[in-house]
């Protein structure tokens, strides 16, 4: 019989990701061999930052919090039961499916053959359904703990098996593929600015203050989480006895007003010619509260940071003698 093992060591020797990697179910008595051609969601994954890449599974991952800068959260368990097919439409599947089955257990007898179908044929006529397990191939974690669990698992109709997704991890899947956009710093002055003249702070880039992402197992539950921008942290990249930093800002800071009232941005105190490139990195962070209104969770809130260079010069005073002076 083809192992778990043997599967995971070729996925190592190949260049496909698990993302793309199509994996049989783990090998228990009662392996259930689904089609995998439903909808699967996928969160993000740039570098060691991560959020989900369902394998197995029939969650709809949807919004427009999807596709920006995410903070790594993680889900806590990384495998789980879903619910699936009914006794009627499992027994066709493993019945269409008799030729895998055959190639991953070329040693199987035609006992052993009939001894697998009959744990579906049995649950033909009773009121409940298959769950099947499912894993988030972004966590490390994800494979070794799909590996554990059964191929499937009959429940009766209004159960759960122990290891079941619960609605709070639907709510979790869907904080962890949740983002925001990241900002881009707009200065004015822009290029320059001077010891003691205002250097207006806003953001481009961000569109809608309001960002969610849904998780969706049709037709059983949903599970949607919503960021909020709240509010804008200026760094001015250097000690408060340098610089002067006014953060009343509100969500996306105020573009340069003639006339205007400043009240975001940074008042430099001293020239930047003493620093690394000789310009202070000016630094902002975007902070977006998480909530589950629904369900009454709350989640830590997702930051994410831009920075720019702001070189400081000093307004040179020429003084020039008048006519009667000495």
């Amino acid at each position: 019989m083809r192992t778990l093992k043997a599967l995971a060591l070729a996925a190592s020797l190949t260049t496909l990701t698990l993302s793309t990697l199509t994996l049989s179910p783990p090998p228990t008595a009662a392996a259930a061999f689904d089609d995998d051609g439903g909808p699967k969601g996928t969160g993000f994954q740039d570098g060691r930052t991560s959020g989900v890449v369902l394998q197995h599974s029939k969650i709809v991952v949807s919004g427009d919090g999807l596709g920006g800068k995410g903070d790594g959260y993680r889900v806590k368990r990384p495998c789980w039961y879903e619910p699936g097919d009914d006794a009627d439409a499992m027994l066709k599947k493993q019945q269409d499916a008799d030729v895998y089955w055959r190639h991953l257990n070329p040693d199987a007898s035609e006992q052993d053959q009939k001894k697998h179908m009959e744990q579906f044929q049995n649950k033909v006529g009773k009121d409940g359904r298959w769950w099947t397990p499912a894993f988030n191939a972004a966590d490390p974690d994800g494979l070794a703990c799909w590996s554990g669990l059964q191929g499937a698992v009959w429940v009766p109709a209004g159960g759960t098996p122990p290891g079941g997704i619960t609605l709070e991890e639907l709510y979790q899947i869907a904080r962890a593929a949740l983002t925001v956009p990241e900002p881009r710093i707009e200065l004015s002055p822009d290029v320059k600015s001077y010891v003691n003249l205002p250097t207006w702070v806003w953001l481009t880039g961000i569109g809608a203050p309001t960002r969610s992402v849904t998780a969706e197992l049709p037709g059983v539950m949903s599970a949607t989480v919503t960021a909020n921008l709240s509010r804008v942290d200026i760094d001015p990249g250097t000690t408060s006895d340098r610089a002067e930093v006014k953060e009343d800002c509100g969500p996306t800071g105020h573009p340069y007003q003639k006339g205007g009232t400043f009240t975001c941005g940074v008042r430099y105190l001293h020239a930047s010619a003493d620093r690394p490139r000789k310009a202070y990195t000016l630094q902002v962070t975007t902070v977006w509260t998480v909530t589950a209104a629904a369900a009454g969770f709350a989640y830590a809130p997702v930051q994410v940071t831009a920075a720019r260079d702001v070189p400081v010069g000093e307004v040179q005073s020429i003084v020039r003698e008048g006519p009667g002076d000495s």
